[in-house]
């Protein structure tokens, strides 16, 4: 029997089906996470966690439309007490969740040259992408005194082992699956052909992969599968095709989408019956300069009332919030 592998396009057989009464639902993952330049190469230090108090505005704001955050956790993270400080009492109250991120770059052990082969995970010999997984969840559960259930790889970079390494520490998501996009040409995964529904990676495990989503718009938006990844030299082509309205890939996503494209992603989400709706960010865009998608102050109150506008729009459409134990207490295994 084949080991199960993240990596693998699953067929129809392996979708997650839920009760009737899930509905379509979503949740609202934070890639938390140290704070480095964005244009330079990667490096074990030099990073900055100016931002992590920035966090407990942000779960506060949440907190106040009814909203749960998921925040996926690296090692500096995990290691800094000031985390605790802004989320410790929401995760324990159940107003937040905590989940894994792992930056193989600043997560020990160090055995491993830093380039970027080696900062997808998945390309690590695995007792090494292992060690750094388990060592990463060991401090996130001393920190906030819970075991995480859900993963996401930094990068997307999910492996050939990264499956068994999940299971056997008892997770039950994976979110690491950015489909329609290909990471391939930097030694990354290449997810082009991957669903934006659930599936399940081992059904008999319960370990669940839950994309994050991201769609595909305008009239030619059938063919998007097959025409988007042929034009990834020809952005100005791209661009084009999504001014005339006949073809724009949509993540949901604030960092790089406007109010108005999010909306129209989430309507071809729903459209297309979609059960579960994945929306991400980084959470050092919280402070402004941090990251290429807010600038200055300005770029902030953009970025909150992006996310006033998302929910807003997501409650006038019945689209309620899911919860990670809600999630797979639904799955029909």
């Amino acid at each position: 029997m084949a080991l199960p592998n993240i990596l693998d396009v699953p067929g129809e057989a392996d979708r997650v089906r839920f009760d009737a009464g899930f509905g379509q639902r979503f949740i609202v993952t934070v890639d938390t996470e140290e704070e480095f330049d964005w244009t330079q190469p990667l490096g074990r230090t030099g990073h900055g966690l100016s931002h992590v108090p920035r966090l407990a505005r942000f779960q506060q704001f949440c907190e106040g439309l009814g909203i749960a955050p998921i925040y996926l956790i690296d090692y500096p993270i995990a290691t800094d007490p000031t985390v605790v400080e802004a989320l410790g009492a929401a995760v324990t109250a159940g107003r937040a969740e905590i989940g894994v991120q792992l930056h193989p770059w600043v997560s020990p052990p160090h055995d491993e040259e830093v380039n970027g082969f080696n900062s997808y995970a998945g390309n690590l010999p695995p007792e090494l992408e292992a060690a750094k997984f388990n060592t990463l969840k060991d401090a996130i559960e001393r920190a906030f005194g819970t075991a995480p259930l859900i993963y996401r790889a930094g990068r997307y970079g999910v492996g050939p082992a990264s499956a068994g390494i999940l299971r056997e520490a008892g997770l039950a998501i994976d979110t690491s699956v950015r489909a329609r996009f290909d990471y391939s040409s930097t030694g990354g995964p290449n997810f082009r052909d991957h669903p934006v529904v659930p599936w399940w990676i081992d059904r008999a495990a319960g370990l669940m992969e839950v994309p994050l989503t991201t769609v595909y718009w305008g009239v030619l938006r059938r063919q998007g599968p097959l025409l988007y990844p042929a034009m990834w030299r020809m952005p100005k082509l791209r661009g084009l095709l999504a001014r005339m309205s006949l073809l724009e890939r949509i993540p949901l996503t604030p960092e790089g989408v406007s109010i108005e494209e999010a909306i129209k992603g989430i309507d071809i989400a729903l459209d297309d019956h979609l059960p579960l709706l994945v929306f991400s960010f980084h959470s050092p865009s919280l402070r402004p300069g941090l990251t290429p998608y807010v600038r200055d102050a300005d770029g902030l109150d953009q970025l909150y009332d992006w996310w006033r506008a998302v929910f807003a729009y997501l409650k006038q459409r019945h689209v309620r919030p899911a919860s990670v134990a809600e999630i797979m207490a639904a799955a029909q295994v």
